[in-house]
């Protein structure tokens, strides 16, 4: 996988299974999986942390194979969803950090530079996500408004 805004090439991320079965020794009901994704959602976990959760204390690596749905489908499913998805969540997070930082710090030229990269990304990030309809039309990353949306 390539970064966006260098010349690297990257570090590649985690690798998914190479089996797409549950494997024989998984002994876990999918009803129960679905119960601790629920309530981890209720607690406020976000779904990679979901994930992280499923694959240490039950080694369920991959929740499709077992489930046939996603973690983010099985949220839908029962009423739990998100406002934003999590990596444009994320994103945001960080730009307000940023402009908090800068505040501070007004001479902070690299800052200044990083927030330009996160802030189209998440621009980028936004169109793509209004073309698959997961955001609104209408949805525009507001700095001001930001700042309340993830604090």
């Amino acid at each position: 996988m390539v970064r966006l805004h260098t010349n690297r090439k990257g570090k590649s991320g985690s690798v998914k299974p190479y089996s797409k079965r549950v494997p024989e020794w998984f002994q876990t009901p999918k009803e129960e999986i679905i119960e601790v994704i629920i309530r981890l959602a209720r607690k406020g976990e976000t779904t990679s942390k979901i994930g992280m959760h499923l694959r240490d204390t039950y080694g369920l690596g991959c929740v499709h194979s077992l489930t046939g749905k996603y973690i983010t489908e099985i949220l839908e499913d029962a009423g739990i969803k998100a406002a934003l998805p999590e990596d444009l969540h994320r994103l945001i997070s960080k730009a307000v950090a940023l402009r908090k930082h800068l505040s501070a710090n007004t001479r902070d030229t690299t800052s200044k530079y990083q927030l330009r990269l996160v802030e189209s990304k998440i621009y980028r990030i936004s169109r793509y996500y209004k073309r698959k309809e997961k955001l609104p039309p209408k949805w525009r990353y507001d700095p001001e408004q930001a700042a309340r949306l993830v604090s």
